[in-house]
């Protein structure tokens, strides 16, 4: 269990480096492209995730995601005291990816988010981009468990154009990311809205896809 706690924190706090560095990146070089910028945020998302999913996921699973973990739970495969302790894993390696990128760039360590991602269509894509992550997961563990880290990775970089919010679909990166006041933000009074989006939908389609699943 300490060694896949260890893969849960160093994974989740990779994963924000990739975000918010790449942020902070992108809209430096993007010259007020916002969209370049996105791209470059993509991808680098993308990338991390495959390489993560793929080194550490024989460790501990590769959630580096609360919505995942609690998928899991549902369906009855993890403990709770396992879910529990991945959980807190994940918010704290999503923090200290967060200050880890302000020390590579520069800038104050300890600060809040000021860009604001609410309403009714943001809170829609959360739900929705959690819902397709997690069929991502569960039907590439059904069908073709190797290209789980491919199809995580292709379906964030994906999700990041197709949704309002820009797919943050897990909890610990939307409280890391409320903690950056830089290209991937969220004001931090927006967070619960997203976090309870994120997790109400993996409570609803959990049956939904078991069932999808079920006959195979």
């Amino acid at each position: 269990m300490k060694r896949a706690l260890i893969a849960e924190t160093v994974g989740t706090a990779l994963l924000l480096m990739a975000v918010v560095g790449s942020g902070i990146m992108g809209e430096q070089l993007a010259d007020g492209n916002a969209g370049l910028a996105l791209l470059a945020n993509a991808v680098s998302t993308g990338a991390m995730l495959y390489g993560l999913i793929t080194v550490l996921g024989p460790i501990s699973g590769g959630h580096f995601n609360p919505a995942v973990t609690l998928f899991f739970w549902l369906r009855k495969e993890i403990t709770v005291r396992h879910g529990l302790l991945y959980g807190m894993a994940q918010v704290v390696g999503g923090l200290l990816g967060v200050w880890a990128t302000h020390v590579m760039f520069g800038l104050a360590v300890l600060q809040q988010s000021s860009t604001a991602r609410s309403g009714f269509g943001q809170w829609c894509a959360e739900a929705l981009a959690t819902a397709g992550l997690l069929l991502m997961i569960h039907g590439g563990r059904r069908h073709q468990p190797t290209a789980v880290p491919a199809l995580v990775a292709l379906y964030i970089t994906s999700a990041y154009w197709f949704s309002a919010s820009t797919s943050f679909a897990n909890p610990a990166v939307t409280i890391a990311r409320g903690m950056t006041d830089t290209f991937s933000g969220i004001l931090p009074v927006h967070v619960p809205m997203f976090v309870a989006m994120q997790l109400l939908s993996a409570i609803m389609v959990t049956p939904l896809l078991s069932w999808l699943f079920s006959g195979e």
